[in-house]
Protein backbone atom coordinates (compact mmCIF):
# COMPACT_ATOMS: atom_id res chain seq x y z
CA UNK A 1 0.00 0.00 0.00
CA UNK A 2 2.70 2.02 1.30
CA UNK A 3 4.41 1.84 -2.54
CA UNK A 4 1.54 2.40 -4.49
CA UNK A 5 1.31 5.77 -2.40
CA UNK A 6 4.58 6.80 -3.23
CA UNK A 7 4.16 5.47 -6.70
CA UNK A 8 0.95 7.91 -7.06
CA UNK A 9 2.93 11.20 -5.60
CA UNK A 10 5.63 10.70 -8.13
CA UNK A 11 3.05 11.36 -10.79
CA UNK A 12 1.59 14.04 -9.22
CA UNK A 13 4.89 15.65 -8.67
CA UNK A 14 6.28 14.50 -12.66
CA UNK A 15 2.84 15.93 -14.04
CA UNK A 16 2.57 19.02 -12.20
CA UNK A 17 3.10 21.22 -15.36
CA UNK A 18 1.07 21.64 -17.95
CA UNK A 19 0.87 19.09 -20.87
CA UNK A 20 -1.20 20.58 -24.00
CA UNK A 21 -0.02 23.09 -26.36
CA UNK A 22 -2.79 25.84 -25.89
CA UNK A 23 -0.64 28.33 -27.51
CA UNK A 24 -2.25 31.31 -28.80
CA UNK A 25 -2.04 32.49 -32.96
CA UNK A 26 0.07 35.19 -31.94
CA UNK A 27 2.74 33.18 -30.45
CA UNK A 28 3.07 30.00 -32.44
CA UNK A 29 3.42 32.55 -35.36
CA UNK A 30 6.12 34.00 -33.07
CA UNK A 31 7.71 30.52 -32.31
CA UNK A 32 7.61 28.80 -35.69
CA UNK A 33 10.00 26.41 -36.51
CA UNK A 34 11.32 26.13 -33.06
CA UNK A 35 11.75 22.56 -31.66
CA UNK A 36 10.42 23.59 -28.13
CA UNK A 37 8.40 20.60 -26.61
CA UNK A 38 5.06 23.09 -26.40
CA UNK A 39 3.14 20.57 -24.87
CA UNK A 40 5.26 20.92 -21.05
CA UNK A 41 4.80 24.31 -19.59
CA UNK A 42 4.41 25.59 -15.91
CA UNK A 43 2.89 29.02 -16.57
CA UNK A 44 -0.12 30.18 -19.30
CA UNK A 45 1.16 30.72 -22.64
CA UNK A 46 -0.78 34.45 -22.19
CA UNK A 47 1.85 35.14 -20.32
CA UNK A 48 4.56 35.57 -22.95
CA UNK A 49 4.75 38.67 -25.01
CA UNK A 50 7.01 39.14 -27.68
CA UNK A 51 9.58 42.38 -27.02
CA UNK A 52 9.97 43.28 -30.20
CA UNK A 53 13.37 41.34 -31.33
CA UNK A 54 13.16 37.75 -33.13
CA UNK A 55 14.60 34.72 -31.27
CA UNK A 56 18.86 35.85 -30.98
CA UNK A 57 17.44 39.10 -32.44
CA UNK A 58 19.69 40.64 -29.68
CA UNK A 59 22.69 38.01 -30.33
CA UNK A 60 24.66 36.76 -27.20
CA UNK A 61 28.15 36.58 -26.91
CA UNK A 62 29.05 32.95 -27.77
CA UNK A 63 33.05 33.65 -27.91
CA UNK A 64 33.82 36.38 -25.52
CA UNK A 65 37.42 38.25 -25.87
CA UNK A 66 38.68 39.70 -22.76
CA UNK A 67 41.26 42.25 -22.26
CA UNK A 68 43.47 43.78 -19.67
CA UNK A 69 42.40 46.97 -17.74
CA UNK A 70 45.01 48.69 -19.39
CA UNK A 71 42.97 48.46 -23.12
CA UNK A 72 39.63 48.85 -21.28
CA UNK A 73 40.42 52.18 -19.77
CA UNK A 74 40.26 53.65 -23.62
CA UNK A 75 36.58 53.27 -23.75
CA UNK A 76 35.04 52.56 -20.12
CA UNK A 77 34.43 55.65 -17.83
CA UNK A 78 36.12 54.48 -14.57
CA UNK A 79 32.52 54.72 -13.09
CA UNK A 80 30.32 52.62 -15.61
CA UNK A 81 28.94 49.73 -14.04
CA UNK A 82 30.60 46.26 -14.72
CA UNK A 83 29.53 42.58 -13.64
CA UNK A 84 32.20 41.56 -11.18
CA UNK A 85 33.05 37.90 -10.69
CA UNK A 86 35.44 36.16 -9.17
CA UNK A 87 35.57 32.30 -9.49
CA UNK A 88 38.56 29.96 -8.01
CA UNK A 89 40.75 33.42 -7.54
CA UNK A 90 40.41 33.84 -11.56
CA UNK A 91 38.59 37.37 -12.06
CA UNK A 92 36.42 39.04 -14.65
CA UNK A 93 34.46 42.01 -15.20
CA UNK A 94 31.79 42.79 -17.86
CA UNK A 95 30.36 46.16 -19.09
CA UNK A 96 27.21 46.68 -19.02
CA UNK A 97 28.43 49.00 -21.75
CA UNK A 98 28.43 45.66 -23.73
CA UNK A 99 25.19 43.33 -21.88
CA UNK A 100 22.97 46.18 -22.60
CA UNK A 101 23.18 45.30 -26.68
CA UNK A 102 23.71 41.37 -26.27
CA UNK A 103 21.71 40.54 -22.54
CA UNK A 104 23.54 36.94 -22.41
CA UNK A 105 27.29 35.81 -22.54
CA UNK A 106 28.02 32.23 -22.29
CA UNK A 107 31.54 32.13 -21.08
CA UNK A 108 33.80 29.77 -19.00
CA UNK A 109 35.76 31.10 -15.76
CA UNK A 110 38.15 29.37 -13.52
CA UNK A 111 36.95 26.61 -14.97
CA UNK A 112 33.05 26.68 -14.68
CA UNK A 113 31.00 27.16 -17.48
CA UNK A 114 28.47 30.14 -17.07
CA UNK A 115 26.47 32.62 -18.45
CA UNK A 116 26.23 36.65 -17.64
CA UNK A 117 22.88 37.83 -18.11
CA UNK A 118 21.73 41.14 -18.09
CA UNK A 119 17.40 42.69 -18.43
CA UNK A 120 17.48 46.15 -19.00
CA UNK A 121 14.13 46.66 -18.54
CA UNK A 122 14.08 44.91 -14.93
CA UNK A 123 17.77 46.41 -14.67
CA UNK A 124 18.60 42.44 -13.45
CA UNK A 125 22.28 41.64 -13.56
CA UNK A 126 22.28 37.28 -12.47
CA UNK A 127 24.91 34.46 -13.27
CA UNK A 128 24.08 31.18 -13.75
CA UNK A 129 26.17 27.69 -13.73
CA UNK A 130 25.08 26.86 -17.18
CA UNK A 131 25.81 22.90 -16.26
CA UNK A 132 22.92 21.35 -14.72
CA UNK A 133 22.98 17.18 -14.22
CA UNK A 134 26.19 17.04 -15.63
CA UNK A 135 25.35 18.71 -18.97
CA UNK A 136 26.72 21.71 -20.20
CA UNK A 137 24.45 24.10 -21.71
CA UNK A 138 24.87 27.68 -23.68
CA UNK A 139 21.45 29.92 -23.82
CA UNK A 140 20.19 32.67 -26.28
CA UNK A 141 17.59 35.55 -26.04
CA UNK A 142 14.26 34.22 -27.23
CA UNK A 143 12.48 37.65 -28.12
CA UNK A 144 9.98 37.00 -25.52
CA UNK A 145 8.78 38.54 -22.16
CA UNK A 146 7.62 37.39 -19.14
CA UNK A 147 6.85 39.75 -16.30
CA UNK A 148 8.79 42.12 -18.28
CA UNK A 149 11.62 39.75 -17.82
CA UNK A 150 14.17 38.54 -20.53
CA UNK A 151 12.95 35.18 -21.37
CA UNK A 152 15.93 32.68 -22.72
CA UNK A 153 16.22 29.32 -24.42
CA UNK A 154 18.89 26.70 -24.42
CA UNK A 155 20.16 25.65 -28.06
CA UNK A 156 20.42 22.14 -26.34
CA UNK A 157 16.67 21.43 -25.74
CA UNK A 158 15.31 24.82 -27.28
CA UNK A 159 13.71 25.03 -23.74
CA UNK A 160 12.42 28.51 -22.26
CA UNK A 161 13.93 29.63 -19.06
CA UNK A 162 13.27 33.22 -16.83
CA UNK A 163 16.55 34.87 -16.18
CA UNK A 164 14.55 36.35 -13.34
CA UNK A 165 14.26 32.75 -10.92
CA UNK A 166 16.59 30.95 -13.56
CA UNK A 167 13.59 28.53 -14.02
CA UNK A 168 12.92 25.98 -16.40
CA UNK A 169 9.26 27.36 -17.89
CA UNK A 170 8.55 25.51 -20.92
CA UNK A 171 9.78 22.37 -22.71
CA UNK A 172 11.83 19.19 -21.77
CA UNK A 173 13.45 21.17 -18.96
CA UNK A 174 10.85 22.89 -17.30
CA UNK A 175 10.50 22.72 -13.72
CA UNK A 176 14.56 22.13 -14.24
CA UNK A 177 16.50 24.90 -11.60
CA UNK A 178 20.02 26.96 -12.92
CA UNK A 179 21.91 27.48 -10.17
CA UNK A 180 23.05 31.20 -9.24
CA UNK A 181 26.65 32.37 -8.96
CA UNK A 182 27.35 35.53 -6.78
CA UNK A 183 28.50 38.51 -8.50
CA UNK A 184 28.38 42.24 -7.74
CA UNK A 185 27.34 45.46 -9.86
CA UNK A 186 30.13 47.58 -9.46
CA UNK A 187 31.79 50.59 -11.08
CA UNK A 188 34.76 49.87 -13.28
CA UNK A 189 37.44 51.63 -11.30
CA UNK A 190 36.62 49.52 -8.32
CA UNK A 191 37.30 46.57 -10.06
CA UNK A 192 41.05 47.78 -11.35
CA UNK A 193 41.51 49.53 -8.14
CA UNK A 194 40.98 45.92 -6.15
CA UNK A 195 42.20 43.57 -9.32
CA UNK A 196 44.71 45.24 -11.66
CA UNK A 197 45.08 42.13 -13.59
CA UNK A 198 41.39 41.20 -14.32
CA UNK A 199 40.42 40.47 -17.42
CA UNK A 200 37.91 42.55 -19.36
CA UNK A 201 35.10 41.95 -21.69
CA UNK A 202 35.84 43.24 -24.88
CA UNK A 203 33.58 45.61 -27.26
CA UNK A 204 34.96 42.85 -30.08
CA UNK A 205 32.21 41.13 -30.25
CA UNK A 206 31.82 40.76 -33.95
CA UNK A 207 28.78 42.95 -33.60
CA UNK A 208 28.80 46.31 -34.79
CA UNK A 209 26.65 48.07 -31.91
CA UNK A 210 26.93 51.53 -30.13
CA UNK A 211 28.33 50.20 -26.89
CA UNK A 212 28.63 53.12 -24.31
CA UNK A 213 25.23 54.42 -25.03
CA UNK A 214 21.74 53.56 -23.64
CA UNK A 215 19.05 52.80 -25.63
CA UNK A 216 17.22 52.29 -22.65
CA UNK A 217 17.73 56.28 -22.03
CA UNK A 218 14.99 57.93 -19.39
CA UNK A 219 13.89 53.94 -18.49
CA UNK A 220 16.03 54.80 -14.75
CA UNK A 221 13.22 57.40 -14.07
CA UNK A 222 11.20 56.21 -11.12
CA UNK A 223 8.04 57.79 -12.83
CA UNK A 224 8.29 55.80 -15.43
CA UNK A 225 6.03 52.44 -16.01
CA UNK A 226 7.60 49.61 -16.76
CA UNK A 227 7.66 47.99 -20.44
CA UNK A 228 5.11 45.50 -21.16
CA UNK A 229 3.73 44.71 -17.73
CA UNK A 230 0.19 44.03 -16.94
CA UNK A 231 0.14 42.36 -13.56
CA UNK A 232 -0.89 44.26 -10.70
CA UNK A 233 1.77 46.16 -9.05
CA UNK A 234 2.90 45.34 -5.06
CA UNK A 235 2.46 49.40 -4.20
CA UNK A 236 4.36 48.71 -0.77
CA UNK A 237 7.04 50.52 -3.21
CA UNK A 238 6.94 52.61 -6.52
CA UNK A 239 7.59 50.57 -9.55
CA UNK A 240 10.29 51.47 -10.99
CA UNK A 241 12.03 51.77 -7.30
CA UNK A 242 15.23 50.64 -7.41
CA UNK A 243 15.87 47.67 -4.75
CA UNK A 244 18.87 44.88 -3.92
CA UNK A 245 17.26 41.48 -2.85
CA UNK A 246 18.49 38.27 -2.38
CA UNK A 247 16.88 35.27 -1.31
CA UNK A 248 18.23 33.24 1.92
CA UNK A 249 16.95 30.62 4.48
CA UNK A 250 13.39 30.62 2.71
CA UNK A 251 13.74 34.27 3.16
CA UNK A 252 13.00 36.62 0.39
CA UNK A 253 14.72 40.16 1.72
CA UNK A 254 14.48 43.52 -0.86
CA UNK A 255 16.61 46.63 0.81
CA UNK A 256 15.76 49.78 -0.67
CA UNK A 257 18.73 52.03 -2.34
CA UNK A 258 17.72 54.82 -0.21
CA UNK A 259 17.88 53.12 3.05
CA UNK A 260 21.46 51.74 2.27
CA UNK A 261 22.60 54.61 0.50
CA UNK A 262 21.95 56.56 4.09
CA UNK A 263 22.86 53.45 6.45
CA UNK A 264 26.35 52.34 3.95
CA UNK A 265 26.83 49.40 6.41
CA UNK A 266 24.16 47.46 7.32
CA UNK A 267 24.16 44.73 9.68
CA UNK A 268 21.51 42.43 8.82
CA UNK A 269 21.29 40.34 12.09
CA UNK A 270 18.28 38.12 11.14
CA UNK A 271 20.05 36.93 8.40
CA UNK A 272 23.98 36.94 9.55
CA UNK A 273 24.77 39.15 6.75
CA UNK A 274 26.55 42.90 6.26
CA UNK A 275 25.32 44.83 3.66
CA UNK A 276 28.05 47.39 1.85
CA UNK A 277 27.14 50.59 -0.50
CA UNK A 278 29.87 52.70 -2.18
CA UNK A 279 29.28 55.75 -4.02
CA UNK A 280 31.42 55.83 -7.36
CA UNK A 281 28.79 53.92 -10.38
CA UNK A 282 26.59 54.95 -12.76
CA UNK A 283 22.94 53.75 -13.41
CA UNK A 284 22.94 51.93 -16.43
CA UNK A 285 19.41 53.27 -17.85
CA UNK A 286 19.82 56.88 -17.12
CA UNK A 287 21.19 59.26 -19.68
CA UNK A 288 21.66 58.19 -23.47
CA UNK A 289 25.59 58.01 -21.97
CA UNK A 290 26.31 55.64 -19.53
CA UNK A 291 29.33 57.12 -18.74
CA UNK A 292 27.15 60.98 -18.13
CA UNK A 293 24.64 58.67 -16.20
CA UNK A 294 23.49 59.46 -12.07
CA UNK A 295 25.47 57.93 -9.37
CA UNK A 296 23.70 54.95 -8.08
CA UNK A 297 26.90 53.49 -6.45
CA UNK A 298 27.69 49.87 -5.98
CA UNK A 299 26.07 47.37 -3.31
CA UNK A 300 27.44 44.46 -2.34
CA UNK A 301 26.36 41.71 0.72
CA UNK A 302 28.39 39.08 2.77
CA UNK A 303 28.06 36.69 5.18
CA UNK A 304 29.06 38.13 8.56
CA UNK A 305 30.73 34.84 9.76
CA UNK A 306 34.21 33.98 9.62
CA UNK A 307 36.11 31.23 11.05
CA UNK A 308 33.37 30.89 12.84
CA UNK A 309 33.03 34.22 14.49
CA UNK A 310 30.29 36.59 13.56
CA UNK A 311 31.10 40.45 13.14
CA UNK A 312 29.44 43.76 13.14
CA UNK A 313 30.64 46.31 10.92
CA UNK A 314 30.19 50.14 10.87
CA UNK A 315 31.36 52.71 8.55
CA UNK A 316 34.02 55.46 9.85
CA UNK A 317 36.23 57.96 8.54
CA UNK A 318 35.35 56.96 5.04
CA UNK A 319 36.25 53.38 4.98
CA UNK A 320 34.19 49.78 6.32
CA UNK A 321 35.47 48.68 9.36
CA UNK A 322 34.81 45.52 11.49
CA UNK A 323 33.96 46.15 15.23
CA UNK A 324 36.02 42.86 15.80
CA UNK A 325 39.45 43.92 15.45
CA UNK A 326 39.15 47.05 14.07
CA UNK A 327 40.48 45.95 10.21
CA UNK A 328 40.17 47.63 7.32
CA UNK A 329 37.45 46.19 4.60
CA UNK A 330 36.92 46.85 0.97
CA UNK A 331 33.67 46.53 -1.40
CA UNK A 332 34.77 43.22 -2.20
CA UNK A 333 34.67 41.66 1.32
CA UNK A 334 38.25 41.85 1.38
CA UNK A 335 40.14 42.72 4.37
CA UNK A 336 43.00 45.24 3.13
CA UNK A 337 44.52 46.66 6.41
CA UNK A 338 44.45 45.51 9.83
CA UNK A 339 44.84 42.16 11.95
CA UNK A 340 42.72 40.22 9.34
CA UNK A 341 44.36 41.50 6.00
CA UNK A 342 44.07 39.34 3.52
CA UNK A 343 40.88 37.48 4.76
CA UNK A 344 37.62 37.30 2.91
CA UNK A 345 34.18 37.58 3.27
CA UNK A 346 31.65 34.54 1.90
CA UNK A 347 30.02 36.30 -1.11
CA UNK A 348 25.86 36.45 -0.63
CA UNK A 349 23.92 35.70 -4.29
CA UNK A 350 22.04 38.74 -4.48
CA UNK A 351 20.79 41.06 -7.30
CA UNK A 352 19.43 44.65 -8.39
CA UNK A 353 16.40 45.06 -9.66
CA UNK A 354 13.79 47.41 -10.07
CA UNK A 355 10.94 46.53 -7.58
CA UNK A 356 8.06 46.02 -9.61
CA UNK A 357 10.06 42.67 -11.36
CA UNK A 358 10.92 41.23 -8.32
CA UNK A 359 8.17 41.68 -6.32
CA UNK A 360 5.98 40.12 -8.91
CA UNK A 361 7.88 36.73 -8.64
CA UNK A 362 8.63 37.04 -4.84
CA UNK A 363 5.44 38.51 -3.79
CA UNK A 364 6.32 37.37 -0.04
CA UNK A 365 9.19 40.05 0.28
CA UNK A 366 10.19 41.48 3.58
CA UNK A 367 11.40 45.14 2.37
CA UNK A 368 13.85 46.81 4.81
CA UNK A 369 13.35 50.57 3.81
Amino acid sequence: MRLIFLILISLSLAFSYETNDDRGYNLKFKTLGWNTDWNKHTISYDELLSGGPSRDGIPPIDEPKFISVEKAKSWIGDKEPVIFLEINKKVKAYPISVLMWHEIVNDTLGDKKISVTFCPLCNSAIVFDRVLDGVEYDFGTSGLLRNSDLVMYDRQTESLWQQFTGEGIVGSMVEKQLKFLPSSLVSFKDVYTSFPNALILSKDTGFNRDYGRNPYSGYDDINQSPFLFDKKTDDRLRPMQKVLTLSLNNTDKAYTYDALKKDIVYNDKELDLVLFYKKGTNAALDRSLIRHSKDDGSYTVYSNLLNGEKFNFLYKDGKFIDKNTNSIWNIFGQAIDGELKGKQLNPIVHADHFWFSWAVFKPKTLIYK
